[in-house]
């Protein structure tokens, strides 16, 4: 596997965490030295371990952003729930 490096330039928020005390979180990256990018993944505490995860560009995020709004606005499916 190739040697990488990231950096958590921002980090905006946990989406949901696990007795574990692992995290679902989203935060802006910067991986391996590149123009940073909205990230959602799964971290160990303090950041030692990652689980796998989605990075977006601005405009990735901002349509995926749209798309939500119509996502979760009632009725998701036939009894309402996802």
């Amino acid at each position: 596997m190739d040697n990488f490096s990231f950096e958590i330039v921002k980090h905006f928020g946990v989406i949901s965490g696990e007795k574990s005390g692992w995290q679902k979180e989203l935060n802006l990256v910067s991986w391996s030295g590149r123009a940073p990018k909205l990230d959602i993944r799964d971290w160990a505490p303090n950041h030692e371990k990652m689980g796998k995860g989605v990075t977006l560009t601005e405009g990735e995020a901002a349509t995926l952003a749209e798309l939500l709004i119509p996502a979760l606005t009632p009725p998701i499916a036939d009894n309402g729930k996802i």
